[in-house]
């Protein structure tokens, strides 16, 4: 049986929500755990797991000054999910010039059927 990765990936990373918030605060700016762990409902070990798993993929870097350690974004790692998500944009962009298509053809007066607009709207499965 393999044993499994020690290190996290960027995706498993941004999984959680609480993770891809901890990346936007820090993008503004470097900041301690103490001061980091206020801004979320959960203890500052919580606090602190979360950024582990997000340093182990890289996503944030910590440094020490004095007693704290200070944690900041380092977004290069993100460009990998940009690399993987590009690939996806060609199915939103078309889904969006098909709606600008449909409502630049003026057909919003009620005399197209609504039939029309299933290729952009998404289907219910049941």
């Amino acid at each position: 049986m393999a044993a499994s990765p020690s290190r996290h990936d960027v995706f498993q990373a941004i999984a959680d929500p609480t993770r891809r918030q901890l990346l936007r605060l820090l993008g503004d700016q470097e900041m301690p755990v103490t001061v980091i762990s206020g801004h979320f409902p959960m203890s500052r070990t919580a606090v602190s797991k979360h950024l582990r798993i997000l340093a182990e993929a890289g996503l944030v870097k910590g440094r020490k000054v004095g007693r704290e350690t200070r944690y900041r974004l380092d977004p290069e790692p993100l460009l990998e999910l940009k690399q993987w998500l590009a690939y996806y944009e060609r199915f939103w962009e078309n889904k969006m010039a098909m709606l600008k298509h449909y409502v630049e053809s003026g057909k919003l007066d009620g005399a197209e059927p609504a039939a029309s607009l299933k290729a952009v709207q998404p289907t219910k499965k049941e």
